[in-house]
C-alpha cells in the first residue's frame, strides 16, 4: 500500500478530540503550504481560511456550531470560505506568467477577459457554486495534509453561517463553505467506519 493510500484510508472524521492539546502554528503553516497547491478553476484560488484558536472566539464559534462537542474539544476550528469575486483577481494572478514571458501581453489580456466574462455571464448562483466548489477542493487537501502530519480533522456543515459571519467579521463577498475541526482524535470514542459502497455501486461508464 502506498503512503498516499495509507493516509487516505487512515483519515477519519473525528467526532471527539482529546481536550487541551495545542496545535503549533508551525504545523498549520506546513499544512497550508501544501494546501496552496490545491486545484482551483483558472487558478483563481477561491479558498480563504479563518483559523480560530483563541479560547473566547472559539467559544463563540462553538455556540454558532450548535454546541457540538467536537468543536469544544478541538485544538483549532477552521472556517473555510469561498471568494465570490475570485475571478476579479485573474489579472494579478497571471502577472507572473506575463513577466516571465510564459504568456504574451495578448494572451494575458485574453485570459483576463475570458475569465471575467466566464463568471459575469453566468450570474450570482454560478459564482456561489464555484466559490463553494473550489473551497471544498482545498478543504479536502487540507484534511489529507493534516493527516500526513499526524492531525485529525472533521468536516462540518452544522453551523449557522450568519452567526459565523458576524463573529468572524466575514466580508459579504465570501461565502462559508464548511467548518473543519482539527486536533488529536480521542480514539476511545471512535465508531467503526460506516459502510462504503463498492466501486461498481457508484461508478458508471459512458452513461448512467
Amino acid at each position: 500500500m502506498s503512503d498516499f493510500s495509507t493516509i487516505v484510508k487512515e483519515r477519519r472524521s473525528a467526532n471527539a478530540f482529546i481536550p487541551n492539546i495545542e496545535i503549533p502554528n508551525e504545523d498549520l503553516n506546513d499544512i497550508l503550504n501544501t494546501v496552496k497547491f490545491a486545484p482551483s478553476a483558472f487558478n483563481l484560488q477561491h479558498a480563504h481560511y479563518i483559523i480560530v484558536k483563541d479560547p473566547t472566539t472559539k467559544d463563540e464559534v462553538y455556540k454558532a456550531a450548535y454546541k457540538q462537542y467536537k468543536v469544544q474539544t478541538a485544538s483549532a476550528v477552521i472556517l473555510i470560505l469561498g471568494n465570490l469575486d475570485a475571478y476579479k483577481d485573474a489579472a494579478r494572478l497571471n502577472e507572473g506568467l506575463l513577466q516571465l514571458g510564459v504568456i504574451s501581453k495578448q494572451e494575458y489580456d485574453m485570459t483576463v477577459e475570458d475569465v471575467t466574462n466566464f463568471y459575469e455571464n453566468r450570474g450570482d448562483d454560478f459564482k456561489r457554486d464555484e466559490a463553494i466548489r473550489n473551497a471544498s477542493l482545498s478543504a479536502q487537501l487540507f484534511m489529507l495534509a493534516a493527516k500526513e502530519k499526524g492531525w485529525d480533522t472533521c468536516p462540518m456543515i452544522g453551523f449557522d453561517p450568519e452567526m459565523m459571519r458576524q463573529i468572524l467579521h466575514i466580508p459579504d463577498n465570501y461565502v462559508p463553505a464548511l467548518l473543519l475541526t482539527i486536533g488529536k482524535e480521542d480514539l476511545e470514542k471512535r465508531r467503526p467506519r460506516g459502510y462504503r459502497k463498492p466501486v461498481g455501486e457508484f461508478v458508471s461508464f459512458d452513461r448512467f
